[in-house]
């Protein structure tokens, strides 16, 4: 199990496997006192936590703060993560430094520009609408993880990437990657699975390429530009990614909305409030806590500290989203707020890539489903929701409703 010492008051790191609306009050207590302060982690290695908006900011865009999970003050929460994600040699995008970073972003960019994402914006309203069909005409209650969370990213992503939608292994897969009660045997099983497969599509694309991503990927490698192991391993990443994330927060959005009906009742009444409520979904509920790790390249001076070349950091993003310095009331959901400058997909050059597919499939999702099931509620009480045991995405296990 990870944790921090009690040097720091109690922190939550329990706090991951506990409700994803609201951060502990210890993220403001910090936040107040020392928005830059440091603790240790379950290896003994200290870090720098990072509560405040300006300064988790400033992190992510300073260019001798390195997110190279390779280097020796990495910070690491368990040793199941680190054996899982530095097996196979090979570092996915979103742990690159540039110039690395530049290009192999340049690379993957084409599967995501903003036109190809809007020109999908009607399959992904068909999809939604079918599985909402298939909620109605099935029993209650009904659970939104299976039957909406995850068919809607894993279609979505299919669609971008090149992988058949109509291949269901990878809703299994994903979550055993990083699912702390299969332990790390279970864990590289998954992972083990997830290559083989996706080995599986690059054969069939080599042949075969469409527009989509892993297709893009190939041809780069046909020309040597990169190695077949390096197209494998970005693709994977991004699935596991991908898929995990957008899956909690399709479910931590809805079950907000269901925690203040009078929000929901207002995308209801004014359905051009969704995109700002689909920003301010991203600022109010926490997906990947304790995601944003780093570890300076050089020293470096924020708020008073120093924080020595070497030094792992994390960024705690639903602290710096409820920074009452940007966000006026920040622990109060408003959909109607301007909350488009939150933390949700990081910022400077390693903001999230998929953002765009993302906040689409987050509004015809959020915009579709109370328009159509208005008496959507949940079928048990909230503190018999079971959250997920997992220190890299937080979301429930389960979330059933009924109408």
């Amino acid at each position: 199990m990870s944790q921090l010492s009690s040097e720091l008051p109690a922190f939550p790191m329990a706090k991951a496997k506990g409700c994803p609306l609201d951060p502990p009050p210890e993220y403001a207590r910090l936040r107040a006192d020392r928005p830059v302060a440091k603790a240790r982690l379950w290896d003994g290695k200290e870090v720098w936590l990072i509560t405040g908006y300006d300064e988790i900011r400033s992190i992510f865009t300073d260019p001798r703060i390195s997110v190279d999970n390779t280097q020796p003050g990495y910070p690491w929460l368990s040793e199941q993560a680190r054996t899982v994600v530095l097996t196979g040699g090979v570092k996915p995008v979103g742990r690159m430094d540039p110039p690395e970073h530049t290009a192999m972003r340049r690379m993957l960019g084409q599967g995501f520009l903003v036109k190809k994402i809007q020109n999908m914006r009607g399959d992904v309203e068909a999809l939604v609408n079918g599985l909402i069909d298939d909620i109605l005409a099935g029993p209650r209650p009904a659970d939104l993880v299976t039957a909406l969370g995850m068919p809607v990213p894993s279609t979505a992503l299919g669609w971008v990437l090149g992988v058949p939608p109509a291949d269901k292994r990878l809703i299994s897969l994903v979550p055993r990657l990083f699912d702390e009660d299969s332990g790390l045997e279970g864990a590289m099983e998954a992972r083990a699975e997830l290559f083989a497969y996706i080995d599986e599509l690059i054969t069939h694309r080599e042949s075969e390429p469409g527009d989509d991503i892993i297709s893009h990927l190939v041809g780069y490698y046909q020309k040597g530009e990169l190695s077949r192991n390096s197209v494998l391993t970005q693709a994977v990443t991004l699935i596991a990614a991908a898929l995990d994330t957008t899956r909690s927060m399709i479910t931590n959005g809805i079950l907000a909305l269901l925690q203040h009906p009078e929000q929901a009742a207002a995308l209801i009444e004014d359905p051009d409030l969704v995109p700002a409520a689909v920003e301010e979904l991203l600022r109010y509920t926490v997906v990947t806590e304790f995601s944003s790790k780093r570890v300076a390249a050089e020293d470096i001076e924020i708020a008073g500290e120093t924080i020595k070349a070497g030094d792992g950091i994390i960024c705690l993003i639903s602290a710096g989203n409820r920074d009452e310095k940007v966000f006026t009331d920040p622990d109060t959901l408003d959909v109607r707020r301007d909350a488009r400058q939150h933390l949700g997909f990081g910022a400077g050059i390693h903001t999230c890539i998929g953002k765009q597919l993302a906040r689409m499939e987050l509004e015809v999702v959020y915009g579709t489903l109370f328009r159509r099931i208005p008496g959507l509620r949940l079928a048990v009480p909230f503190d018999q929701l079971v959250f997920r045991n997992t220190f890299d995405v937080q979301g429930v296990r389960e979330l059933p409703v009924t109408w």
